[in-house]
């Protein structure tokens, strides 16, 4: 048998020729595409070690991952079209070829804005805990790129989308009506996300509680709090409640009142600032800022300091404190100023008292005096 009748022999609809054809330009693009794989990946490489930026190695990860693939299923796609094949063999793999590309160029997509948004995130404090963060949101990306995609291919296809874009419209009434509260939970992610008013990490107060915040999701987040436990609260609630913040705090300020009793001496109120002042300034990492003769009470005559304590961390702020507390006590006890309590003091008059007297025999030992005090 000739070589030419070996060419011609029809086998599956082509000729053994055509096959042959078929084979060698599917090998040929499969040699280009590893030349060019090589090539380029040689060249990224090089370049990356010249380089700071993470685009190279992102390049690097695009073309192994997803370009060369589809230069391969696109070589397989050419080396057909030198075969007869039946129209519906051709709408077969003329549709496998377009899910097989929408796929692939999907996830070039989806890579290239998780790239960028780890690459700005990186560029900023905390990147490991923003990152945590930011996966949420990522997801939710996702989701709608692959749904419009989808859509794409379908139109492409020759699909009558509008119904789909219709359904999805009022699918999408439906679940938002009927995820009201989860809807608004996912929108207050995102508040916080971008506002960032805490972040993982943080110290913070909500309403009476407090703690540690340690995980940020897209419905609700945990706080660690002073109790050990986990305390879940919905982002809707903490971006309407007041939130403060403890871990941004740089410095505490302190404003306390004392008060001393009426019987103190116009010299030992003049002297009393002037005592708190250099108590406090003696303090290390504390700040005087004020202390003033501030107001006439019930039963005392009140005094006003404020400080600055310039370690926010709490345990130094208590002994601080204390220890400023405590010297005050004994600067008053060495001066003779004695602290005020809650008293009332009482005057009669002298014709009621005997009148008392005769009722309450127990008040004639109170003496023929116009006062009685006792203590609250």
């Amino acid at each position: 048998m000739s070589t030419n009748e070996i060419l011609n022999r029809v086998f599956l609809g082509n000729t053994v020729q055509a096959w042959m054809t078929s084979i060698g330009i599917f090998l040929g693009i499969y040699i280009a595409v590893r030349i060019f794989k090589y090539l380029l990946i040689r060249y990224l490489k090089k370049l990356a070690e010249r380089t700071t930026t993470q685009f190279d190695d992102f390049l690097i990860d695009v073309v192994k991952a997803s370009v060369v693939p589809m230069l391969y299923f696109g070589g397989a796609y050419a080396a057909t079209g030198v075969l007869e094949i039946s129209e519906k063999a051709y709408n077969i793999i003329h549709t496998a070829l377009m899910v097989i590309f929408t796929f692939y160029v999907l996830r070039i997509i989806t890579s290239a804005i998780k790239y960028t948004v780890f690459s700005y995130i990186n560029r900023q404090e905390d990147a490991d805990i923003k990152k945590k963060q930011v996966r949420g949101i990522l997801i939710i990306v996702n989701v709608i790129v692959w749904m419009l995609g989808i859509v794409f291919l379908l139109d492409n296809m020759g699909r009558d989308v509008t119904t789909i874009i219709a359904g999805l419209g009022v699918g999408g009434i439906a679940i938002a009506l009927a995820a009201q509260t989860i809807l608004g939970d996912l929108f207050s992610y995102f508040v916080i996300f971008f506002d960032r008013p805490f972040e993982i990490g943080d110290f913070i107060m909500v309403d009476d509680k407090s703690g540690t915040v340690e995980y940020i999701g897209v419905k609700t987040t945990r706080i660690r709090t002073m109790t050990g436990d986990i305390l879940v609260v919905s982002n809707t609630n903490l971006t309407n409640s007041r939130v403060h913040n403890f871990k941004r705090l740089q410095e505490r300020r302190i404003a306390f009142k004392l008060g001393v009793i009426y019987q103190t001496s116009y010299e030992q109120l003049k002297a009393i600032p002037g005592y708190i002042k250099e108590i406090v300034d003696r303090v290390e990492g504390v700040r005087y800022d004020r202390s003033h003769f501030s107001g006439y009470g019930n039963f005392s005559l009140d005094f006003e300091t404020v400080y600055y304590v310039e370690d926010p961390d709490y345990p130094v702020f208590m002994d601080k404190q204390q220890q400023i507390f405590l010297d005050i006590f004994k600067k008053f006890e060495e001066e003779g100023i004695v602290f005020a309590y809650p008293t009332q003091t009482m005057f009669l008059a002298m014709e009621e008292q005997d009148k008392l007297n005769i009722n309450m025999p127990f008040l004639k030992e109170a003496g023929n005096g116009s006062t009685i005090k006792g203590q609250a």
